[in-house]
């Protein structure tokens, strides 16, 4: 290894994997500031992640060539940041990226001057010339020339795209159900009614606007909204980017039949289609649902979990130097693993001689199980049962092939997703194993993530912290906290969702523009994000806007509403002009406009009265659950009528009357709700 490639101490599994490059790499900080300052060079920023095929790819095109590198060496200051770990310096030069050239994606490779303003961006750039993208190597010889003959040009740049990455767009009003019926008839009209999902290739799950349909499905200004969801979650589970022989969902198709993934696998993707799919067979009853979610809890549960109990960010999507090797077979290796109902097992899984993947098949619901039955002679029974006993079989071809690498480094906010998952699907699909195996998780964040000060922090490797937390790992905790309180009534969860939320609100609120994505503690960037667009997981303001919500369903107070409410006209603008890309900030305006029910059960044997909030997907209902001595100001001076298991619908802390059956609380949480006889 060179001894000028400074990344061997890294905590970040992406930059230790470049540090045996030839290129000079130098971590995000002061040392390759400096450097760029005394040398009078531009900063070539490289930002990326482990999971990330095609950052691999410019890796072992470019990074790992000596004829390259030296170029990068003697031209320029080199930084690799991993976007999952520095996500405020992911989002401030994505931004440029996408100023500079409509689009953005990783990797990410943006030219800065030596204060850190960009000045050239782009994202993959070749080994060789391809028709409209230049080779890596003319790219960096035309922006050294342009830097060295055009100076003051090239600062003159600088200065315009900086301001537009610090641009805000101005507060309105906050997000109104005239918003909100505009959102939905925009996704709408994007909606690819043969395959779920929206537009074209590549096709991503977009599981931050499913929420949000999820949320209005029964609104009458959303009639389609069903039928996006449950065709856009049947897509993905019948498609490629399931992987039906070991659980879980890659990160996107390449296509627009969810057929082909990039097959890397995502923490947070799981995370949010775990709870997607549990809430939605709460919604539907059925049972397919219900197994997809069990099936992707195993995943995180079995594949992604790490030693104490926290969760690993991803999975590569290369092995053995190629791309998907572990999750394709041929089809003399399904044939194989059939047996004799190796026709009509390949019919139903889509396989062929030919592959839809370099001559390999990636496994797929081809057509219902029905019609290859009837095509094939078979009974459906007999069928099914063939295609489990088949992906057992492959799951033992898979157990002698390489398995992609793990990104074993822990993400708080990532956690706080998966968390939040568990703990909600444990009740929703009656699985009281995941809701454990959140407990463990959050036990392992709130213990080893955090400072001695208490200050939580990002991400943890092997003992070690990364940078200090961001607000999405504040907001995502504080939720996935409350999701345990109101799965077990344990209220020292309570306490540490309140404590994440004011912690929040003082380490990040921006007055009268909602939060900040980093501390005020955190280092000086050239611009300051506040993170309101989904990326792909739900943005750091929505996810404070929720977990401030659960804050003022507790607690009644509130300043705690005013600050969703300040967020909510923040992102106001964005929510009128880009819905599809604040998804999650839709979803949590409409549980604010719902507006939000708080439900407090109390008394002894409760269970029946909990069933009965349980029976379905209730965004706009907040659970307390508890005794009246109760440390949640909602349970206190509301006791059990005559020693019997007492729930009371409120809104704004003014409640109906006390009911005590189940039969009388469904019927209040199914009516308007309006508060009758405030106590």
């Amino acid at each position: 290894m060179s001894s000028r490639n400074r990344l061997a101490d890294a905590t970040s599994p992406y930059l230790l994997q470049h540090a045996t490059n030839p290129v000079h790499w130098y971590e995000w900080g002061p040392e390759a500031f400096d450097a760029a300052r005394r040398r009078d060079v531009p900063i070539l920023l490289s930002v990326g992640y482990a999971s990330c095929h095609w950052c691999h790819v410019m890796a072992h095109e470019s990074f790992e060539d000596p004829a390259t590198a030296e170029l990068m060496n003697r031209l320029f200051v080199n930084v690799k940041v991993d976007r999952e770990e520095r996500p405020d310096v992911d989002r401030i030069y994505m931004d440029a990226v996408q100023a500079s050239t409509g689009r953005g994606g990783w990797p990410m490779t943006v030219f800065l001057t030596p204060g850190g303003e960009p000045f050239h961006a782009g994202t993959y750039f070749p080994k060789n010339d391809r028709p409209g993208i230049p080779s890596f190597t003319r790219v960096l010889i035309a922006v050294r020339d342009a830097w060295d003959d055009r100076r003051g040009e090239v600062l003159s740049h600088a200065d315009r795209l900086t301001e537009t990455i610090r641009a805000e767009l101005p507060a309105g009003d906050p997000i109104s159900t005239g918003t909100l019926r505009a959102a939905y008839g925009a996704l709408a009209s994007n909606f690819d009614r043969v395959q779920g999902g929206f537009g074209g290739a590549p096709k991503f799950p977009q599981a931050p606007t499913l929420e949000f349909l999820l949320r209005i499905h029964k609104e009458e200004w959303a009639p389609e909204a069903a039928t996006i969801l449950d065709t856009t979650l049947s897509g993905i589970d019948r498609g490629g980017i399931h992987d039906h022989v070991g659980g879980g969902f890659a990160r996107y198709s390449v296509d627009a039949t969810w057929s082909v993934p990039h097959f890397e696998k995502m923490l947070y993707d799981n995370a949010l289609l775990t709870r997607l799919f549990a809430r939605w067979h709460q919604v539907t009853g059925e049972t397919r649902h219900a197994f997809v979610a069990l099936e992707t809890a195993a995943y995180m549960l079995e594949s992604l979990r790490l030693p104490g109990g926290a969760f690993a960010t991803g999975e590569d999507a290369d092995s053995d130097g190629e791309e998907g090797t572990f999750y394709v077979f041929t089809e003399g290796e399904v044939l194989g693993a059939a047996g004799e109902h190796g026709v009509p097992v390949c019919r139903h899984l889509g396989v062929t001689a030919r592959g839809n993947f370099e001559g390999r098949n990636v496994l797929r619901v081809a057509e219902p199980i029905q019609v290859t039955a009837d095509a094939t002679g078979i009974e459906v029974t007999e069928l099914e049962a063939a295609v489990r006993a088949t992906l057992r079989n492959l799951a033992l071809v898979r157990a002698g092939r390489s398995r992609p690498a793990i990104d074993d480094k822990a993400i708080a906010a990532w956690n706080g997703l998966a968390i939040r998952a568990l703990a909600e699907a444990s009740v929703a699909l009656g699985a009281p194993h995941l809701l454990q195996g959140g407990i463990d998780a959050a036990r392992f964040v709130l213990a080893e993530m955090r400072a001695g000060s208490g200050r939580l922090h990002r991400t943890w490797r092997q003992g070690r912290f990364g940078p200090p937390g961001f607000c999405d790992d504040y907001a995502a905790m504080a939720l996935a906290c409350f999701a345990i309180y109101q799965a077990t009534g344990d209220e020292a969860w309570f306490s540490e969702a309140a404590q994440l939320s004011t912690e929040m609100v003082d380490l990040f609120h921006d007055p009268g523009r909602g939060f900040f994505a980093t501390g005020h503690d955190a280092e000086a960037l050239v611009a300051r994000p506040h993170n309101r667009f989904d990326n792909p997981t739900p943005s750091d303001n929505s996810l404070a806007a929720e977990a401030l919500l659960h804050m003022a369903a507790f607690t009644g107070e509130g300043k705690w509403h005013d600050l969703v409410t300040e967020v909510l006209a923040a992102g106001e603008a964005m929510a009128s002009s880009h819905p599809s890309g604040v998804g999650h900030l839709l979803a949590v305006a409409w549980t604010s406009l719902a507006p939000p029910l708080e439900v407090a059960i109390v008394g002894p044997e409760i269970e029946p009265l909990l069933a009965v909030v349980d029976e379905t997907y209730r965004p706009e209902v907040f659970l307390a659950r508890g005794g009246v001595d109760s440390v949640v100001p909602l349970l206190q001076s509301r006791p059990p009528v005559d020693g019997r298991a007492t729930a009371y619908v409120c809104r704004g802390f003014s409640c109906d009357a006390p009911v005590t059956e189940p039969g009388a609380l469904r019927s209040s949480l199914s009516a308007n709700n309006t508060p009758t006889t405030p106590v």
